[in-house]
């Protein structure tokens, strides 16, 4: 097949034998440019470094799991390009399980056994699609969401046989734009057309983002009814009870979401967590081990898991435990970023535990230095180093700690979550001063990085601003203020295409902390100018001419 030519392959399956035999097949449709992984971890690695046309993975994987996740984890991570053709190789058993599971679809199925012809003509018939969808990748890739929902509505004139999936991308990318009351009426329209159950949990997900949780919640719950496997159903769910403060009920949505499927990592580490808001220690405890062992051989294992389940241990009293959990962190993640602090804040908690207020000092000294030097790590962490140097006579390291937190705090609500700490331990003033001290420190940046750019030392501003942004990446302000830097280097000193990758990555930013910003649509507008201006990739940010 002569349009196979050129396309570059990875086989990702844990038996020689049949890697040897997809190798071939894939041969005889033409593919020359194929890799192979025997494992999840070795394919995520290559796809860090790696783009593919087209992946073929195994969906009985080795390692606890299966070929479903591994996509999850490869869309979650943004490992895989929106074009990449990503096929799920199973058996008509593990088939009938899992097709109507999720809503991160494989683009196809290929069940065994199956010859060379029935994978050129399923490649075939992907390929297709994926010709049809080019333009508006193109557009994305660029940052050009807006000209690329004008596209989808071309290409669903254009290909109406696909249609329904422009349909879909045009109300993804609203949501992406922070346009949830714009996204509703598409999925509606495609519930009420054909009943599609991605289209309800769509819906459902507008009226989450627009704060309508009963809706949500009544959309979920009778999805649910219709499809007892719909596991991304369950998620949002819980996310809805939450959002409601209802921590029971969404631990209750999440068990029987892991009890549909036991392996998913991300979804064991959210059972823990409302599990342990919810009081419930035994099953926060059975969650978080499970995730601490599942991630121990993973490429995204974190070490925030080892002190939530000594959070949890701690809570149920079992300081034997605790310390086994910490040589495990030690032995298995040591030298990784924030395993120090990590460490120190779990052998803290235990030692308060226990009494030991010489190795409890000590310990706080170790996470408090640790922490001026982390990179990345959550406010949760933080949060909780804060609350034990306040419970234990170290005011000044926990205001330093929380001053840090409130300076990254992504709304107002993540604010107040920082101050009740300091008001829970009868210190309201304190709280209030770190909250001025903090807000100051924030503006104090972003009056730094503008004055630098009002000297015409852009880059400078640049810089200064990218630095904020690596300290508090989760405050919204300062990514605001650093996207607009970018954009304000590339307007007056030309177009720069790493600069030009940080200007989509600090937009989307703003979109994700704070999608309902009034100025969002002026630095997007910007953006745009700065495409027209310098047409970076040719005429592809323009495509269709009028959609500006």
């Amino acid at each position: 097949m002569k349009e196979l030519k050129g396309l570059s392959a990875l086989i990702i399956e844990p038996h020689p034998g049949m890697r040897a035999s997809l190798h071939n097949m894939l041969n005889l449709c033409g593919l020359a440019k194929i890799d192979d992984a025997a494992s999840s971890g070795q394919a995520i690695r290559m796809l860090g470094s790696k783009s593919y046309d087209l992946i073929l993975c195994e969906y009985d994987l080795d390692g606890g799991q299966d070929g479903q996740q591994m996509l999850e984890d490869l869309r979650h991570h943004k490992l895989m390009h929106a074009s990449t053709m990503f096929f799920m190789v199973t058996g008509e058993g593990s088939f009938a399980k899992v097709v109507s599971a999720v809503e991160l679809l494989p683009t196809d199925y290929i069940l065994k056994p199956f010859t060379a012809d029935n994978m050129l003509e399923r490649i075939g018939r992907a390929l297709d699609k994926r010709n049809a969808f080019v333009p508006v990748y193109e557009l994305i890739d660029v940052g050009n969401e807006r000209a690329a929902i004008a596209a989808c509505a071309e290409g669903a004139s254009l290909y109406p046989r696909y249609a329904t999936d422009f349909l879909r991308l045009r109300a993804e990318l609203h949501l992406l734009l922070g346009e949830a009351a714009d996204a509703e009426p598409i999925y509606a329209a495609l519930y009420d057309a054909k009943a599609i159950g991605w289209a309800r949990l769509g819906q459902a997900k507008t009226q989450f983002l627009l704060g309508e949780y009963e809706a949500a919640q009544g959309m979920l719950e009778g999805l649910l009814e219709n499809n007892k496997r719909f596991l991304d159903a369950y998620d949002w769910l819980a996310r809805t009870h939450l959002a409601q403060g209802k921590p029971e009920l969404a631990q209750a949505a999440l068990s029987e979401a892991v009890a549909l499927s036991p392996h998913a990592v991300r979804r064991l580490r959210r059972l823990g967590e409302a599990a342990l808001a919810a009081d419930d220690i035994d099953m926060a405890e059975k969650s978080l081990k499970l995730v601490v062992s599942k991630a121990k051989y993973s490429e995204f294992r974190d070490p925030e898991d080892h002190v939530r389940l000594v959070q949890t241990l701690v809570r149920k009293g079992d300081p034997l435990q605790v310390g086994a959990v910490i040589r495990d962190l030690d032995k298995s993640m040591g030298g990784q970023k924030n395993t120090e602090l990590c460490s120190a804040l779990c052998s803290a908690m235990l030692h308060a535990h226990t009494g030991n207020e010489e190795r409890l000092q000590q310990s706080l000294d170790a996470a408090l230095a640790a922490n001026r030097h982390s990179v990345g790590s959550s406010n949760m962490l933080k949060t909780e180093l804060a609350r034990h140097c306040l419970a234990h006579g170290r005011e000044d390291g926990a205001a330093e700690v929380m001053r840090e937190v409130m300076r990254n705090a992504p709304d107002s609500a993540a604010m107040t979550r920082a101050m009740a700490v300091f008001e829970q331990a009868g210190r309201e003033e304190l709280a209030k001063a770190l909250a001025r001290q903090s807000r100051q420190e924030v503006a104090d940046m972003v009056a730094a990085g503008a004055a630098r750019a009002g000297e015409g030392d852009f880059r400078g501003a640049v810089d200064l601003m990218g630095e904020a942004v690596t300290r508090l990446p989760d405050n919204p302000q300062v990514v605001f203020n650093a996207a607009v830097a970018v954009l304000k280097c590339l307007e007056h000193e030309g177009w720069d295409e790493r600069m030009g990758q940080q200007a989509l990555t600090f937009i989307a930013g703003v979109r994700r902390l704070d999608p309902r910003n009034p100025k969002l649509p002026v630095l997007s507008g910007l953006h745009q100018q700065l495409l027209r201006k310098y047409k970076p990739h040719g005429n592809t940010w323009m495509h269709p001419p009028d959609a500006r």
